[in-house]
Order: structure tokens, then C-alpha cells, then sequence
């Protein structure tokens, strides 16, 4: 297609895309879920699972092939605004008082789940068309045990900050733990990703491009960051012009280096000074990344997931097992690690549940992996499952807490009064 062909078809195929992401999550919104759960379920519904199995026709059509590059490229612009306040946001949780129990809920969050994912792919290899030719199955078994290792620490955010739950002792402890397990997990990530080049040179250069990267943005980024946010002569549209400049400088080179402009973005995040300035900046590109450039990287997700391969008996039963040990993994480890921690039931089980949701991160990590060529069709759709089943279950399980909570405050309170009320034994 000619540009002059691309242009037309992207302005329909972007008008669609976020017009039935804003239906899906209307409709979504009114059971209490999350936005950017909906936007994750219309990016695959658009995909070949069901608008392709439908009507192919028309889904080829609003997204023909020499659409995608551009669809990705688009949608990495919302990847990298997003991935930047990840980071902004994580630097503004850090674990104080709740260190150690933080740390103990987020070692179990990232162990359980690495070790289960691992020991599955070892398990299954050769009966769950799974891992994709040419690739180990040791890279295989470590990215799965990555990708459920993951905590999807800004919608763990936006969560607690919606329900009002930031300053009681399970939204503060979840956002520590949050924080320490995606630091970890995007690291494992990144490790991954290195070894699986194999090529010495290539790991080489990644290796000591990131080290350069991170002394760099340690030593000079923070001080360039707070002369941004902090000069007096540079107006509001001057910082948010050099901080858009700054991301894409950081996405281009940590591209270059094989560590991907993710990683880049999130870590530019962490070394922004907090302030009023910042947060002004950030609540400016806040919006347009989850309003206009997040459906389109959910919508570019989707059409590389095919539940059809679900059909594959080996597939579905692989994908059953990978959300069972998910769960397993990260709910049961997190709270038990938090109940060891001497946390009450209660604290502990919604710990676990805002723990459990993967949601958009582990969909950044999966397309990472497919871009590195260490995933294939099959891996990538049933890690897509793992990924909108956590994420969907989060909303109705903390709900669930919250009732059974409140009937067990219920039932202590009728009985303390039946025992007030009770005649004295003469």
C-alpha cells in the first residue's frame, strides 16, 4: 500500500479501534472492571478470534497487513508514555516501614510463579505444542516463569487508588510488593532476552549497554531531569517538549541495544524528581497514552492472539495448567507469604488478589518476547489467557473479601450482643 493508501485505512482502523474499546469498557465498567481490562478484551476481540473468525472480510479490511508496522509503532508511543509513568509511579511507592514484609510477599510473588512456569515447560515439552522451533527449552521454561512472574504494578495502582484502599495496610503493603516484584520480573525479563540471543556479542553489548545506560541516567539523568522540571525559564510546554524528547532518546538507545525502548522508558520514570511540576507533566501525557496510543498497542495484541489454537487439546490443557500454577503461584504464594509475615487472613487474601493481576504488563512482556522470535503463536495466546483471566478475576475477588469481611464483622456483632442480651445464671 502507498502512503496515501496507509493514511486513510489507519484514521478508520484508529477510529474503530478506540470507539469499540470505549463501548466494551462502558459495558465492562458497569461490573466494576477496570478500563484497561476492556481495552485488553477489544484488542483480541478485533483480532482473528472472533472478529476474523466472523467476518474475515471485513477484519482484513480494517487491518490489512501493511497496516501492522504502523499499527506498532503507534502503539509503542503508548507504550513508552505508559511505561514512563510505570516507572514515575513505582519511584513514589517505595517500601518504608513495610519493607520486610514487602520483600518476603514480593520474593514469594516472583519465586512460586518462576519456578511453576519453569517447571511446567520442562514438564510438557513435547506434548504441548508450545515452544516455538528453534528456540531452548530452558529459554522457553524461563520466559513462561517470567511472564507469570509479572505484577501489573500501575493497574495494582489505579485499583487501590479507585477503591480508596492507599492508605490502609493491604493497599500499602500491595504497592510495595508491586513495585519490588515488576523491578524484578522486567530484570529476569531482560536477562532472558540476552541469553536467548545467542550470540556472545549480542549479549555483550546488551550487558554493558545497559550498565552504561543505567550510570549514565544515575549519574547525569537525574540531574538533566531536575534542571528540566526545575528551571524556572523553561515554561510548562518547554518541560513537557524536553521530557517527550528525553523519552525517545531512551527508547531509541535501549531499542538499539537489544534491551528494548520499554526498560528505557520505565527507568527514565524512576529517576524523575517527584513534584508539582512533574506530576503536571505526567497528568498531561497520562491521558493521550491511555486514550489514544494504549487501544492501539491492545488492538496490534490482539490480532497476534488466535484462541482458535485453543482448539489443540494439548494447547487448552497446557493453557489450563499455565492459569492454575498463575494463580497458585502468585495469590497463594503472596498470601502466604504475607500470613508467615503474621498479616491477618484478611490482609493477607486481598494482598494476594491485587498481587495476582498481570493485565498489561505481562501483554508488553509477551510482545516483547514475540519480537525477540522467542515465542510463538500458540505460547503467546495462551499467555494472553493467563494474562486477561488474572487480571479479570482481580475486581469480583476483592469484592468477594470485602462481603465475606463484612458478614464475619456481621455475625461477631450479633453474637456479642445475643451475648450481652442473654439472661444471668442466678
Amino acid at each position: 500500500m502507498k502512503p496515501t493508501e496507509l493514511a486513510p485505512a489507519f484514521f478508520i482502523a484508529v477510529a474503530v479501534i478506540l470507539i469499540f474499546s470505549k463501548g466494551v469498557s462502558w459495558l465492562l465498567g458497569k461490573a466494576g472492571q477496570p478500563p484497561v481490562v476492556s481495552e485488553m478484551l477489544a484488542g483480541v476481540l478485533l483480532g482473528p478470534s472472533l472478529l476474523g473468525l466472523l467476518l474475515p472480510d471485513v477484519e482484513h479490511w480494517l487491518f490489512p497487513a501493511p497496516l501492522l508496522p504502523v499499527l506498532y509503532v503507534v502503539g509503542q508511543i503508548g507504550l513508552v508514555l505508559f511505561m514512563f509513568q510505570a516507572g514515575y509511579s513505582f519511584a513514589g511507592h517505595r517500601p518504608t516501614r513495610l519493607a520486610g514484609t514487602a520483600g518476603a510477599v514480593s520474593i514469594a510473588g516472583v519465586s512460586a510463579p518462576l519456578a511453576l512456569g519453569a517447571l511446567l515447560v520442562f514438564c510438557t515439552d513435547g506434548l504441548a505444542p508450545v515452544r516455538k522451533e528453534g528456540t531452548s527449552v530452558a529459554i522457553t521454561a524461563a520466559f513462561v516463569g517470567v511472564a507469570l512472574a509479572i505484577t501489573a504494578f500501575p493497574m495494582l495502582a489505579r485499583i487501590i487508588t479507585e477503591r480508596g484502599i492507599d492508605g490502609t495496610r493491604h493497599g500499602s503493603l500491595s504497592l510495595a510488593a508491586g513495585a519490588i516484584d515488576d523491578m524484578a520480573a522486567w530484570i529476569m525479563l531482560a536477562v532472558v532476552l540476552a541469553v536467548s540471543s545467542g550470540k556472545p556479542g549480542g549479549a555483550i553489548i546488551t550487558v554493558g549497554g545497559a550498565i552504561l545506560f543505567i550510570a549514565v541516567l544515575w549519574l547525569g539523568g537525574r540531574r538533566a531531569a531536575n534542571t528540566l522540571m526545575n528551571n524556572d525559564r523553561i515554561g510548562d510546554r518547554g518541560r513537557l517538549l524536553g521530557l517527550v524528547a528525553l523519552l525517545f532518546v531512551v527508547a531509541w538507545y535501549t531499542d538499539e541495544i537489544g534491551l528494548y525502548a520499554v526498560f528505557g522508558a520505565f527507568a527514565a520514570g524512576v529517576v524523575m524528581p517527584h513534584n508539582e511540576r512533574t506530576d503536571k507533566v505526567v497528568d498531561t501525557l497520562t491521558p493521550i497514552a491511555s486514550i489514544v496510543f494504549l487501544p492501539l498497542f491492545f488492538t496490534f495484541s490482539g490480532l497476534r492472539t488466535e484462541f482458535g489454537l485453543l482448539s489443540d487439546p494439548a494447547v487448552l490443557l497446557f493453557a489450563v495448567a499455565c492459569v492454575v500454577l498463575a494463580i497458585a503461584g502468585k495469590f497463594g504464594a503472596c498470601w502466604a507469604a504475607a500470613r508467615v509475615r503474621g498479616e491477618p487472613n484478611v490482609v493477607a487474601l486481598r494482598v494476594g488478589a491485587l498481587m495476582n493481576a498481570r493485565g498489561l504488563m505481562q501483554l508488553i512482556a509477551l510482545n516483547v518476547g514475540l519480537e525477540a522470535g522467542i515465542v510463538g503463536p500458540a505460547l503467546f495466546t495462551v499467555l494472553v489467557l493467563v494474562a486477561l483471566v488474572t487480571t479479570i478475576m482481580t475486581t469480583p475477588l476483592l469484592t468477594w473479601i470485602d462481603r465475606r469481611e463484612t458478614k464475619s464483622v456481621d455475625s461477631a456483632s450479633v453474637q456479642h450482643r445475643d451475648i450481652d442480651h442473654s439472661p444471668v445464671a442466678p
